[in-house]
């Protein structure tokens, strides 16, 4: 099915309904058939996914049942039916052939005929972009006129705002990102405009418009929707016939961002004189302005006018959250980064809604349009995540924009090369890297190293800009003068700085103060020359859109951070306009946003930029149409936030028709690390029932015979001969790079419908065998051999490049799965390697003692007799009370119930115990990430010998990596190291990797270890 859904093409004009859909089964999802779809419920909408839920919502009274279970009374999830039922009536009056019929004025049908059948210059109307302003003339002009089937749709328009903002009247109109909303707002506009100076006493119309929008740079690019702009959709789009520009020259239009809602200081008085003021006057000191000086800041224009008419872009973020008791996520139900976040989206949209409410009682104001692409509830509104604004009335989705060609095609990865994953391991990156990125800031002095980030990110950067090449390549040779963008999206400012300073390369710098080149990995996005010099515009550009949009001085950190990149363009600037005192007359965060909405345009500041790393998601409305690669970089909790991501990229390039088919040519964007799901659907987690809770604890005083005591190490000193060194490579000095391990290496990309991509890392393959001996050589000295603030020991270069290449000769690096050797380059497969060839030089001085373990200072010893806690896991096995201190061992597998039976069977054992909350933890390195690890059991065992032997034992299947690194670390630092103190007795490891002939294993390692103890004598 999969492969029909992805590679079955469909492609419908612009200009008119789509009618090829696919069919849908009784759960939703598509069969691979296409079928002639008329009602919007046969379209695949992506509708945005909610995160599972803790409890099933009450559904008391069934609303539109759409069989989703989320509707209620209260709050209905999918509005679907109304908007199909809208969708019936616009059809049919659309059709009706004589224009008597349509009930409209005169001005009204003259505009209809006109977007209609008028022969444009430029691009004309797309049906959806009609269809959408044919919706409100239909609610506004006919509805009223068909007594009940009319009035039904207002009394749901109303009664829907009465539940959400009941002090507006507001209408959403959903149009996908590349739709054209823009071109919506100024049809709406000449509409309302026309009819009310040909029509000065109806009250249906205005000719006052507030446009509301959620940043600086939409703000900015709406500026075509004034009258008398240079570029004004009016006159260079052919919105209105010629004879009726002189009427749309008398509306009155203001255009600004919901910040400009906040109320200011009027004047600035510091604290203390504030506090000395209030105190002699007895009185409060009001500096803040009043909410009507900020609507005359905000809208003078407006201010003598009545109902006035908003428009909302992106209005998604306009809403009033609801109560702490709703029914949904709220800002309490939230932790963590979630619940700042959705604090922050609730006040940008209490500050936006109040500031509609403000105009609302102080001017007046007769409708509010709502337009975005995903006109939902965001989480922690007090709604369900994801639910659609219950006032839209006209709903142009996603798919139905791919299906016509009118925005890029994107691709996700649909399969790859590593086994038993539920989806491509590039689908949703940051789950298999979350945990090793940094957390929200730069932290307390720790200096983040842009060379540690994951093996699975620098493979998903690898594969997608193997792709890009070739695409910038093409692009090169077509002549097109400006690049192709590639776009990564990460987390936080920690994130964001780690992926720039790795692409476009930086500094490092020594000890000495001494400043090293680290250039950028990805060679067509380097910042850098081969000299260490700036190129005159960077590549790569590090932008903070929420910093930029807001129009507030930027942040210290981010400032400090893009310093150059900042100066850079300034240079451009004033080499740009010969003027030199450009270049100081622009702020920093104006010259950022003049860089960042000028991406890919042609004499622009912003004109060569290939790479753009986004600290959050970069903004709504920036409308570079040269994307073609977008990396994620972060979470993506759910499918609206994917498509408003996804939706960065696929603006089109070009809306030239193709002569032979009169359709667009397809055009795509590559995409990594977003879970985007073309045919999502809502669901909730059913709640879980309770379970039982048992008490874990030592039995007291019965069992304590069989106490276990074990020593809590923190670490390891080793110390090497001056010698010569050698190496005892074994079975766990192998480096194994698989896909599994460094990420997929060949990962296929379809889209819903069009040609697929193959991204791969061939372009690895050029390394010199030399070049790699003499950088991992290096690492292992700087790294392995280096002790913290000294030099390194250029002396042992020589031996390690002798050892290194022993290594690399005897085959002990593996690469399969379409790996490279190259792969070493990435420093955590260099940790690894490095670390496996230390192990085995310090594996072959066993005999000369140089490992000793380093104890926690202040609880050197863990015992069996302090484990007391609680558990509600079912797995549990009942232990014997001759072998075993605690009650009940708690088990993560089926293997770990199948060793103790083993162990309370077999001869020999006289105690064994599971490491859980029992405090063992052993110190190893994966890669250059320090991390502990938790053995699975301690084992007690009579070998013959005076003393126990005690063995830590590992039952493990697929043996991963990281169960190499900590094989290693047990056996070269650990045990070594814990036996060479001699104040804990004898100990050793095992690892178990067969479950079936784990019995046997255990039998004949037990023998073995009995048969070399001394023989006693008799006495």
């Amino acid at each position: 099915m999969a492969d029909q859904f992805f590679q079955r093409p469909i492609v419908n004009s612009p200009y008119e309904r789509p009618t090829l859909h696919w069919e849908l089964d009784a759960e939703g999802q598509p069969t691979g058939n296409l079928v002639e779809a008329r009602r919007h419920s046969d379209l695949i909408t992506p509708v945005p996914k909610p995160k599972k839920r803790k409890k099933k919502a009450t559904q008391t009274e069934m609303a539109f049942d759409a069989g989703d279970d989320l509707s209620s009374a209260d709050q209905e999830y999918n509005p679907t039916p109304i908007i199909n039922e809208v969708r019936q009536h616009v059809d049919a009056w659309r059709n009706l052939p004589n224009p008597k019929d349509w009930l409209v004025t005169p001005e009204t049908e003259r505009l209809l005929k006109h977007w209609r059948h008028h022969k444009f210059q430029g691009v004309r109307p797309f049906f959806c972009q009609v269809e959408a302003v044919e919706t409100v003339i239909w609610l506004t002009e006919v509805a009223p006129k068909l007594g009940a089937r009319g009035s039904k749709f207002w009394d749901h328009i109303k009664g829907a705002n009465a539940q959400a903002n009941p002090a507006l009247i507001r209408m959403a109109l959903k149009l996908a990102t590349g739709a054209g909303k823009t071109t919506v707002m100024s049809m709406l506009i000449a509409w309302h405009t026309v009819n009310a100076v040909r029509h000065p006493n109806s009250k249906m119309f205005s000719r006052g418009f507030l446009i509301v929008a959620p940043g600086i740079t939409i703000r900015d690019r709406l500026r075509v929707l004034l009258p008398n702009d240079q570029e004004s959709y009016y006159r260079t789009r052919e919105i209105v016939p010629p004879d009726m520009l002189a009427d749309i020259d008398r509306a009155k239009i203001v255009i600004t961002n919901y910040h400009a809602f906040k109320l200011r200081e009027r004047a600035k008085v510091a604290a203390g004189t504030r506090t000395a003021l209030e105190g002699w006057r007895k009185e409060k000191l009001e500096t803040l302005e009043t909410e009507g000086q900020m609507l005359q800041r905000v809208m003078p224009d407006l201010m003598g006018m009545k109902n006035i008419v908003v428009l909302n872009d992106e209005a998604h973020h306009c809403y009033r959250a609801r109560v702490q008791d709703a029914q949904g996520d709220t800002e309490a139900d939230l932790t963590g980064d979630d619940k700042e976040a959705a604090k922050a989206d609730n006040e940008a949209a209490r500050m936006w809604i109040t500031g509609l409410e403000t105009v609302k009682k102080k001017l007046g104001l007769s409708m509010v349009y709502d337009l975005s692409a995903t006109p939902f509830f965001l989480r922690g509104s007090g709604y369900i995540e994801g639910t659609l604004f219950p006032w839209t009335m006209s709903d142009f989705s996603l798919m139905d924009a791919i299906e016509c060609g009118i925005v890029k095609l994107p691709r996700v990865p649909v399969a790859d090369n590593v086994p038993g994953g539920d989806t491509p391991k590039f689908r949703n990156l940051w789950e298999h890297i979350g945990k090793d990125m940094p957390k929200k800031g730069r932290g307390a002095g720790k200096v983040l190293d842009p060379l540690s980030l994951p093996s699975e990110l620098l493979s998903a950067l690898d594969a997608l800009y193997g792709h890009y090449k070739k695409t910038f390549e093409l692009w090169e040779a077509e002549g097109i003068g400006v690049p192709p963008v590639f776009i990564v999206v990460c987390n936080n400012t920690a994130t964001s700085e780690l992926v720039y300073k790795y692409i476009s390369g930086f500094f490092r710098e020594g000890d000495d103060g001494s400043q090293t080149l680290n250039n950028g990995r990805l060679d067509l996005f380097r910042n850098y020359d081969d000299y260490g010099n700036r190129f005159a515009r960077p590549n790569t550009i590090l932008i903070d859109s929420e910093q930029l949009e807001s129009g507030e001085a930027l942040d210290k950190d981010f400032r400090a951070m893009a310093a150059d990149e900042i100066e850079q363009f300034r240079q451009a600037e004033v080499q740009r306009t010969g003027d030199i005192r450009a270049g100081e007359n622009i702020d920093d965060a104006t010259l950022l946003r003049e860089v960042m909405n000028t991406v890919g345009k042609k004499g622009r500041l912003g004109e060569q930029v290939r790479c753009v790393v986004s600290v959050s998601m970069l903004t709504e409305g920036w409308d570079a149409n040269t994307v073609t690669h977008i990396l994620g970089v972060r979470a993506f909790g759910t499918q609206l936030l994917c498509e408003q991501v996804v939706g960065r990229g696929l603006r089109r390039q070009s809306y030239d028709l193709n002569p032979e088919t009169g359709l667009f040519n397809p055009e795509y964007a590559d995409i990594l690390g977003i879970p985007f799901d073309f045919a999502a659907k809502p669901v909730i987690a059913p709640p879980a029932p309770p379970r039982e809770t048992v008490r874990v604890h030592a039995v007291r005083p019965e069992r304590d015979k069989l106490e276990i005591v074990f020593p809590r190490v923190e670490g390891y000193r080793v110390e090497l001969p001056d010698t010569r060194l050698e190496a005892n490579f074994g079975p766990n000095s192998y480096l194994h790079l698989t896909p599994d391990l460094v990420g997929p290496s060949k990962t296929s990309n379809q889209g819903i419908i069009g040609e697929g991509a193959e991204l791969t890392l061939d372009h690895l393959d050029d390394m010199r065998s030399s070049s790699l001996l003499f950088h991992l050589a290096k690492h292992l000295l700087y790294t392995k051999f280096r002790d913290p603030g000294e030099e390194p020991k250029l002396a042992l270069f020589g031996q390690l490049k002798r050892i290194t290449k022993q290594w690399l000769d005897g085959g002990y690096l593996r690469c399969s799965g379409g790996t490279f050797p190259a792969q070493l380059a990435y420093q955590e497969i260099a940790d690894m390697a490095a670390e496996r060839i230390k192990a085995a030089i310090v594996e072959s001085l066993a005999g000369e003692r140089p490992v000793k373990a380093i104890l926690d200072a202040y609880n050197p010893t863990g015992s069996t007799a302090h484990v007391n806690f609680n558990t509600s896991k079912a797995d549990r096995w009942k232990t014997d009370t001759r072998y075993c201190h605690i009650n009940w061992v708690v088990c993560d597998s089926d293997w770990e119930a199948e060793f103790c039976r083993i162990a309370e069977t077999t001869d020999h054992v006289r105690a064994y115990v599971k490491n859980h909350n029992l405090g063992l933890e052993v110190p190893y390195l994966m890669g250059s990430e320090p991390k502990k690890y938790r053995p699975d059991f301690i084992v007690q065992i009579d070998d013959g010998r005076p003393d126990l032997l005690n063995l830590i034992v590992e039952t493990k299947g697929y043996r991963k990596e990281d169960a190499v690194a900590k094989a290693n670390t047990m056996n070269a630092y650990w045990v070594p190291g814990v036996n060479n103190l001699g104040k804990f007795g004898r100990w050793a490891f095992a690892e178990f990797t067969a479950v079936f002939e784990m019995e046997d294993e255990f039998k004949k390692l037990i023998q073995s270890f009995r048969a070399t103890a001394p023989v006693k004598e008799p006495a």
